[in-house]
């Protein structure tokens, strides 16, 4: 048993996801309990470019046509062989749909723990989680002698990943990806018409305290007047108040606007995910325990529906 760190890097379309340069963070500080290194383990298809930046001791690359895309059923092939093969302390994945599918299933196969949405390690070897929707952080001892583990976004910034050399890379085989069950064949791309709120420099999001499709307009007055795009929270774009292309979190964009005002936004893991790294949070909801609070630089509980129409009058008077 080794106390190495191991990251799955995810990516997608040659772009490494930013929950990756979180998790080689954490494991680097989580390292530091057994001195270990921080091994990424890239799986792909002439992908090793994508280990340029990974702020890791070395990188784990297999190369394999069937690992161009992610795939359930080549992932769990691959990554059980290595962690049986170099018996790692913990196995790091993203709190996503990759991450989750790997991690619980390696966890079935292999017999090791899985502890779920970490956000934060400690150096003697502990995890910080967040449970019940973000309203609880509980801490724990990693489990021995091995453990998987996901992570959240948000306890750590992406450049805390990166690294400005690129890591020793060793190259692995890669065996059993002959007769898998599926195969990616195509992308079926998302409408691009609309604004992009990745590329936005500040936000007006609105979430649950809304209430209806007309107090909508009240939001979308300030952003208009703050000159900015509007965005949403998962419950907006499933009632079909706002398109999906407007929706922030795990399931939307990810966002890092220098200013992000969050408007009756709880602040669930999900949807921290995808704004967790932007430079300045303000918080609105009347809710004084909203885990929004956990992570926003400024708050207030005041209702949004008297504050908003004193604030777009105050914004269009600076104007």
């Amino acid at each position: 048993m080794s106390q190495d760190i191991f990251v799955v890097i995810e990516h997608l379309r040659g772009q490494v996801a930013e929950v990756s340069y979180a998790m080689l963070a954490g494991a680097r500080q989580l390292s530091k309990a057994d001195n270990g290194e921080v091994v990424a383990v890239l799986l792909g298809h002439n992908a090793q470019g994508l280990a340029h930046d990974l702020a890791a001791d070395r990188v784990i690359y297999v190369d394999h046509p069937a690992l161009a895309e992610f795939t359930s059923d080549a992932y769990q092939i691959v990554l059980a062989g290595l962690i049986q093969e170099h018996s790692p302390r913990a196995v790091l994945f993203g709190h996503s749909s990759i991450g989750m599918d790997l991690a619980s299933s390696l966890s079935a196969k292999l017999g090791i723990p899985v502890v779920n949405s970490c956000r934060t390690f400690t150096e003697d070897g502990k995890f910080v989680s967040q449970i019940c929707g973000g309203k609880i952080m509980v801490e724990g001892a990693l489990p021995a002698p091995a453990a998987l583990a996901t992570m959240i976004p948000g306890g750590y910034k992406t450049e805390q990943g990166q690294s400005a050399q690129t890591p020793p890379l060793t190259p692995a085989s890669a065996a059993g990806l002959d007769n898998l069950r599926v195969a990616v064949k195509q992308y079926i791309e998302p409408d691009t018409s609309d604004v992009d709120i990745s590329k936005e420099t500040m936000l007006v999001s609105i979430g649950r305290g809304i209430q209806n499709k007309d107090n909508i307009e009240l939001a979308n007055e300030l952003a208009q007047a703050l000159g900015c795009a509007l965005s949403a929270s998962r419950p907006v774009v499933d009632q079909g108040w706002l398109p999906t292309t407007r929706l922030v979190g795990k399931s939307g964009k990810h966002v890092k606007p220098k200013i992000y005002l969050a408007l009756g936004i709880s602040g669930a893991p999900e949807h921290v995910e995808g704004m967790g790294e932007s430079e300045t949070i303000v918080a609105v909801n009347t809710d004084p325990n909203a885990p929004i609070f956990n992570i926003a630089k400024y708050g207030t509980t005041i209702d949004m529906f008297d504050l908003l129409p004193v604030l777009i009058d105050k914004v269009k008077q600076a104007k």
